[in-house]
């Protein structure tokens, strides 16, 4: 199983292509952070990051999409915007014959560091513990990515 996990943003995306390995550790193919300019209008952006994700739906024909689901934020424009984003991601993902899986971030917690309340750096080290990674990692958005693709491998194994 080849999952697409996304961490959804407009002013940084991070997005990992995360295969099953049926016996050892799962394996990264490929991780980024969709990067779109401040001084852009939403609407560009918006196209930007789903234009990329199509993109790597049609390179690496993922068997599913997965993506973090909105929890609160203070800022509620920018809650606003996440959940447009998070809306056309799912569209794309839809319009491309591919099941949407949604996780919330406590689950993306305990199922890559065993705890629901784990920090980004307890997250980072066990995932180069269950994942194959052969690359640097930039961001946290990639990491964020990775994370929900364990949790959907490790929810899809359970079921």
């Amino acid at each position: 199983m080849k999952v697409l996990a996304i961490d959804p943003g407009y002013g940084r995306c991070g997005v990992a292509v995360v295969e099953k390995n049926g016996g050892g550790k799962e394996i990264l193919l490929y991780s980024a952070c969709i990067e779109t300019s401040a001084k852009a209008e939403f609407a560009e952006r918006l196209a930007t990051v789903t234009s990329e994700c199509a993109r790597l739906i049609k390179i690496h024909a993922p068997d599913c999409v997965a993506l973090e689901k909105l929890y609160f934020q203070t800022n509620q424009k920018t809650a606003m915007r996440v959940a447009e984003v998070r809306g056309a991601l799912i569209n794309t993902a839809q319009s491309a014959g591919i099941a949407v899986f949604e996780y919330t971030p406590s689950e993306v917690k305990s199922a890559a560091a065993g705890s629901g309340g784990a920090d980004k750096k307890a997250v980072a080290r066990m995932l180069h513990a269950l994942v194959k990674i052969e690359k640097e990692i930039e961001h946290d958005d990639e990491y964020d990515a990775i994370a929900i693709a364990v949790t959907h491998l490790a929810r899809a194994r359970a079921t």
